[in-house]
């Protein structure tokens, strides 16, 4: 079976985010289990799966994502690297249908070459207090807090490009605080330093207790970026910075309901799964 490292959010190699992808013979899900150790295996942020579907009115593809210790309910930097992949290995141009398990069906959409647009459904936040020892994990005093409803990430509003870019947060702290709150992730964001840098805001992901301790560039977290800084900055279409080691931009656009979220991909490595999964169901 093959196996394709690509790093999403960026036209160069060794940067953005990478993630696995693995493009399943049609039929029937391979075990769960095997699927996760996969993910384990890889050590990526996020591992996506994804099924083609002859003959479905609904989708192309089923597409499932595994962080090294769980199961996502979401992943974007591994979809566009999905539907890279199919560009590349497989020649498909245009739309590309994924049926998610928890958020419908999501579209890319892929010229011959350049950037990627998924198309997403926007998740909207609601200011909440400040959480109890949220400032002692960070090391930083938020302005505001905001709680995404539909993937459990707490937005969380800093006052300056440097003050997100100098965190050092404590994670095992973080990670007790998104238990006890039942969190995702914590979102950090700003706005940027200065008008004219090539992007509107920044940001940094932090999940260490689903087994990603800094995610470098985060598509699902921009669904909730989006809206808060259009919303903010008074625009529709604005470009997120996510400020990890690796960096990455991420080019979004809110149309009603849904955001589009754009950035090329490279890939890396290609390779051959010599473990395919014992069963199948």
């Amino acid at each position: 079976m093959r196996f394709h490292l690509v790093d999403a959010f960026t036209d160069r190699p060794f940067s953005g985010n990478p993630a696995g992808v693995c493009l399943l013979p049609a039929g029937q899900w391979p075990q769960e289990a095997w699927m996760q150790r996969v993910a384990a295996e890889m050590r990526h942020s996020e591992t996506a799966f994804a099924l083609p579907l002859p003959g479905s009115d609904e989708a192309d593809w089923a597409i499932r994502w595994f962080t090294p210790l769980v199961e996502s309910k979401l992943c974007g930097h591994a979809t566009l690297a999905t539907a890279h992949v199919l560009r590349t290995e497989r020649g498909l141009l245009g739309a590309v249908r994924f049926r998610s398990r928890g958020h419908g069906t999501l579209v890319t959409h892929a010229e011959a070459e350049g950037a990627i647009t998924l198309d997403f459904p926007a998740a909207l936040s609601t200011q909440v207090p400040i959480p109890t020892g949220l400032l002692a994990a960070l090391g930083a005093e938020p302005e505001a807090t905001f709680r995404s409803t539909a993937l459990g990430d707490l937005l969380t509003v800093l006052p300056s490009e440097a003050a997100v870019r100098t965190l050092t947060p404590d994670l095992e702290a973080v990670a007790a605080l998104t238990r006890r709150e039942d969190l995702r992730a914590v979102i950090v964001t700003a706005p940027a330093a200065a008008p004219g840098l090539g992007y509107d805001f920044v940001s940094r992901f932090f999940a260490p207790a689903r087994g990603i301790d800094e995610d470098p560039v985060t598509g699902s977290a921009h669904t909730v970026l989006a809206p808060y800084w259009s919303a903010r900055l008074g625009r529709d279409r604005l470009t997120g910075l996510q400020a990890s080691a690796r960096t990455g931009l991420v080019r979004t656009a809110l149309h009603g309901d849904r955001v589009h979220l754009a950035g090329e991909a490279v890939t890396v490595l290609d390779g051959t799964l010599h473990t395919a999964p014992s069963a199948m169901g």
